[in-house]
């Protein structure tokens, strides 16, 4: 689905992120970086981001591509456009930028963002985290943010289709 005629893009394109990236880092600011999908915003992504914002200056977000998320998630998903996450997310005060990945996962955009801190949700191993390895090498850190019980997108689409 693609943009509806009158509304902007909420996210950057990537030469335009990693432009302003490097303007902040350049001004001593600390990057944290997290991704994932958001296909349904609620309050355990809402928690995890504001406290990500927490670790740094700027907040960061790789989103999956539509695309991303059907291979991730299967053919039911996304439930939102990418465009239309990207703007939910944007909307969000402790969020400065959200950049699009295609990938399976997001750590080729990790390498070129280059952030301070890794952060992901508490239900994520260190081990598992894409990324993790290298923003460790360049002298950040990763940091697990408590996870929100009894939210999530899968956990909402299953009570929504009991409702049906």
């Amino acid at each position: 689905m693609s943009i509806p005629d009158g509304l902007s893009a909420s996210y950057a394109p990537l030469d335009k992120a990693l432009q302003q990236i490097e303007t902040w880092q350049s001004a001593g600011e600390q990057i944290v970086f997290t991704n994932g999908c958001f296909d349904l915003i609620h309050v355990g992504h809402v928690r995890c981001l504001q406290n990500a914002k927490r670790l740094g200056t700027r907040l960061v977000i790789g989103l999956n591509t539509d695309r991303s998320v059907r291979h991730l998630k299967g053919g039911q998903r996304p439930v939102q456009p990418e465009w239309a996450r990207a703007e939910v997310l944007m909307a969000l005060s402790c969020v400065d930028l959200v950049i699009l990945f295609d990938e399976a996962t997001p750590e080729k955009l990790i390498e070129q963002v280059r952030p301070q801190v890794l952060a992901k949700g508490g239900d994520w191993q260190e081990d598992q985290i894409a990324g993790a390895k290298f923003v460790k090498s360049i002298g950040g850190q990763v940091a697990l943010i408590p996870f929100v019980d009894g939210f999530s997108t899968t956990e909402t689409l299953s009570k929504l289709r009991d409702l049906e």
